[in-house]
């Protein structure tokens, strides 16, 4: 049962739409189910002599006289609104039971507390078998206004024990950082045109990919409207500064033509201008060149974050476990741009799905993230190892929130979770057969059998008997090439994360190896250094056939 609470400042303009026929004649049989007083309360769905005007009346009571109070100054957004709808697949509610849920909402909130004879009035029409609208006049009889404060949340709550107690499905509580929901109307349009999504939804995909794979504001602005998205700044009256924006999605307009305007905090609360501006690095930081310090391979840096991710998530340090959180959501959109094959769907599909991971009612240290924000934006090959990180981290994600108690967080970055990992599976498997068809001989093979019983015997046995133990083998040769000291390595790469867990631990190794550094091509570049000469940088033994580059899918909302 999802409640939606906004205020307005039109009650009659409200009224005439809850009582009115839709925008596309989806409303049947309007009528009042519950109100502050059923037999004071006109009622134009039921009562052919009842008027819009004369609801609006009875309603702003309270509000008319307090207006007449001060001076003919009527008080802002006194019209109080919370659409209550069921979720799909729940069962058909009774009049009786919309009454009753209506008035438990009104007292949850503040608007109307049970035995409260000065509170304020308010109705609850019904237009539709899944859903009741609760419209209120926020102005008491003793003209004090109602202690509304996040009457949202007490909405949720509420909502959550009515879903119990109706025997109805138990959605998950929120924090108030999600995304608004798309209005009835929204979705009606967007079926009538054949779409998939709403207008809404659309553009705030799209300001995510984009906010993902961008360094400046400027850019942000210029690359949504090589996408054919328009977009309105609001500038400051003294500083001429951007302090606001709204973007329209190509071809949605309404009935005048004029096209649809969405704010960015409407979008979702981190596509605020504010909140980007947090996100994105400054021109300095965007302008420097990335990886002076240490020429390694970008997918190598990508790697490398993503587990100090990991070691963050562990911490106790909130601030910076939700920026790494907002990073790694900025990441799953630049992996899925830049990668190709069949697995791509699922990429987009996880990295949707974590958008609501990304967001909780912690502020974000944006700055303790930068290195897997920064890493993540690099174009190039995705290594699977890369693939096989990002799903761990996931599961690490889901995890971290539901600690803290964020079950709509959870719920997402687990399902972000599945998406990655039957990606992975998609891209693993012919990978691995590849390794597994390039095996060294047998003698080599028994030397690394070795290897691996002196450097973990605890999980010897485990290693050697998965059925990925054959690619591994390729692997441990290709690293060996490297320059890499194999026990000594297997201890290192096996201390990262603990093995006991792991379904296939030859399989987790395989990848955890493929992402260590090519110790000769790190020597080459020391000897460059030294010598003034340029060396170009190659991906150390490459783990299987990387995930290729291709431009982000640059699709329209029609």
């Amino acid at each position: 049962m999802v409640p939606d609470v906004s205020t307005g400042s039109d009650s009659r303009g409200l009224i005439a739409y809850l009582f009115g026929p839709g925008r596309r004649d989806e409303h049947t049989n309007p009528h009042i189910v519950a109100a502050w007083d059923m037999a004071g309360a006109p009622d134009p769905g039921r009562d052919p002599a009842a008027t819009y005007s004369q609801l609006a009346r009875r309603l702003d009571h309270h509000v008319d006289l307090r207006t007449r109070e001060l001076g003919g100054k009527k008080p802002p957004q006194h019209v109080w609104h919370c659409p209550v709808r069921t979720a799909p697949g729940d069962r058909y509610l009774t009049d009786n039971e919309w009454a009753e849920v209506a008035r438990r909402v009104v007292h949850a909130t503040g608007i109307a507390p049970d035995g409260d004879e000065r509170a304020c009035r308010w109705i609850a029409v019904r237009h539709a078998d899944d859903h009741i609208h609760i419209m209120a006049t926020t102005v008491r009889a003793d003209g004090r206004r109602p202690r509304t404060h996040q009457d949202g949340r007490r909405a949720q709550a509420e909502c959550r024990r009515i879903e119990a107690e109706f025997g109805l499905r138990r959605l998950k509580s929120g924090d108030l950082t999600a995304p608004r929901t798309p209005t009835g109307a929204e979705r009606a349009k967007a079926e009538r045109q054949g779409q998939s999504v709403t207008a809404r939804h659309w553009l705030r995909e799209r300001a995510y990919a984009v906010a993902a794979a961008v360094h400046t504001e400027a850019d942000y602005f210029t690359v949504l409207q090589s996408l054919g998205i328009k977009v309105k700044t609001r500038l400051g009256p003294e500083s001429g500064d951007v302090i606001g924006y709204s973007l329209a999605a190509p071809g949605d307009t309404n009935s005048a033509g004029e096209p649809i305007w969405y704010g960015g905090s409407k979008l979702a609360p981190d596509l605020s201008i504010n909140r980007l501006r947090e996100r994105l690095p400054d021109q300095e930081m965007a302008d420097r060149p990335r990886y002076a310090a240490d020429p390694a391979e970008p997918w190598e840096h990508t790697i490398t974050a993503i587990q100090m991710a990991h070691s963050v998530l562990d911490s106790d340090d909130d601030a910076a476990a939700q920026g790494h959180l907002a990073a790694f959501g900025d990441a799953l959109y630049n992996i899925a741009s830049s990668t190709s094959g069949p697995h791509r769907a699922e990429l987009r599909a996880a990295a949707m799905a974590f958008n609501r991971a990304r967001r909780s009612a912690t502020r974000a240290d944006h700055q303790a993230a930068t290195e897997l924000a920064y890493a993540s934006n690099e174009p190039g090959g995705l290594a699977i190892a890369l693939l096989f990180a990002t799903v761990h981290l996931a599961r690490a994600a889901a995890t971290w929130h539901e600690q803290r108690g964020h079950e709509q967080q959870a719920a997402a970055a687990e399902e972000a979770f599945l998406h990655l990992q039957a990606g992975y599976q998609q891209a693993a498997a012919p990978a691995l057969a590849e390794l597994a068809h390039r095996t060294p001989r047998a003698a080599t093979a028994s030397r690394f059998e070795q290897d691996v019983r002196a450097a973990l015997p605890d999980h010897a046995d485990r290693i050697l008997t998965d059925p990925t133990w054959a690619a591994l083998t390729t692997t441990l040769a290709q690293a060996e090439t490297a320059g890499h000291n194999l026990r000594r390595l297997l201890t290192e790469v096996s201390a990262q994360r603990e093995l006991d867990s792991a379904e296939r631990p030859a399989e987790v190794l395989n990848w955890r190896i493929a992402a260590q550094p090519n110790r000769r091509t790190q020597a080459a570049r020391r000897q460059s250094a030294i010598n003034g000469t340029s060396v170009r940088s190659a991906t150390p033994h490459p783990p299987a056939t990387p995930v290729t580059t291709r431009p982000a899918e640059r699709s329209r909302h029609r």
